[in-house]
């Protein structure tokens, strides 16, 4: 597991990208930057004044971190004239823009809009909301993408797990979309299984998970959960074809061999799939803690998907390793 996380850290090392760190106030971020830059995962940008970080890390050891103000940094007004261009058609004056750039948030994602950093991450003090928030509005979604979605990679325990050949599976959505559509579980996959790949370092085989496996079961009275995800898994194979992936599965199928040459024989991803996709929030949250607090796994995100450029969110309950992993999970999507 240890090794796992350690991979993850040495392969963003290598790239050296560049990434700001939205929360100069909170000790836990301060922390993580120093080790960050101290470690050579990535290079920080901190919005925040050394005053402020002295005071709230004290000891901490600054030195090849870029320390950035909004209240004071002459980037601001090139930024607030981007924000300008971006939301003019929306309403917002120059007057706004102004004291829009002002906020560490929208701050950070207008750097990485302009190009002046390579991923974005927020969240230790700040709601989800407020820390999307700018992505949505300024950095938008990837040239093909119409949704923004999030997933776990979930890392086997010491020991591995005889399931979890490679290490590691992928869980989504389980923080963003509350119930999504048919066509928004296809970009959930495909986003998924992009992860799957540069973050996991594996070869996606994606499963459609739901209580009913090839037509076992059926809930047209109840919300026809069973039929948003059999749509799914037709539309993937016909918009995405080059996805090893087919449902819908109850998760032993998708899972574990014996049951899988019982429920679906046949299918290529049945009995050895490594990418989960829940039908609701409700299935992936209860799901990827399962996963963590009874099977052991070590939970790493959510990481969001989607955005144009690498943006992601912390927990506020997070702590300092949980940033520097953040942190390095972000500049290997910038660097995919």
């Amino acid at each position: 597991m240890s090794s796992y996380l350690d991979d993850i850290k040495r392969r963003a090392a290598k790239l050296g990208k560049t990434i700001v760190l939205c929360e100069g106030e909170d000790k836990r971020v301060v922390e993580a930057a120093a080790r960050i830059t101290r470690e050579g995962i990535a290079k920080i940008v901190l919005v925040g004044n050394e005053k402020e970080c002295m005071r709230v890390a004290p000891g901490i050891d600054l030195t090849g971190i870029t320390l950035i103000d909004p209240l004071t940094s002459e980037l601001t007004g090139k930024y607030a004239a981007l924000l300008y261009e971006l939301r003019k058609e929306k309403g917002m004056t120059e007057l706004m823009a102004a004291e829009a750039a002002k906020d560490r948030t929208m701050f950070g994602a207008l750097m990485l809009k302009a190009g002046d950093v390579d991923g974005y991450v927020s969240g230790a003090c700040h709601s989800t909301a407020n820390t999307l928030r700018p992505g949505l509005q300024v950095i938008k979604t990837a040239p093909g993408t119409k949704l923004v979605s999030s997933c776990f990679i979930m890392i086997a325990p010491e020991g591995g797990n005889k399931y979890c050949k490679d290490g590691v599976f992928v869980f989504a959505d389980c923080a963003l979309n509350i119930c999504p559509t048919s066509e928004q579980l296809v970009e959930i996959a495909r986003a998924s299984a992009e992860t799957a790949k540069v973050i996991g370092g594996i070869e996606p085989r994606v499963a459609l998970l739901s209580f009913s496996t090839k037509g076992s079961g059926n809930d047209a009275k109840f919300g026809n959960t069973v039929e948003r995800v059999r749509k799914a898994a037709e539309l993937a194979k016909e918009t995405a074809p080059e996805l090893t992936l087919d449902g819908e599965f109850q998760f032993d199928a998708s899972l574990v061999p014996e049951v899988a040459a019982i429920k679906a024989p046949g299918s290529s991803v049945a009995g050895s799939a490594n990418v989960f996709v829940f039908p609701d929030i409700n299935a992936g949250n209860i799901g990827y803690k399962i996963a963590e607090r009874l099977g052991g796994f070590v939970a790493v995100g959510p990481v969001c998907q989607g955005f144009a450029k690498p943006l992601n969110d912390l927990s506020r309950g997070c702590c300092t390793d949980d940033i520097v992993l953040t942190v390095a999970v972000t500049a290997l999507q910038a660097g995919a």
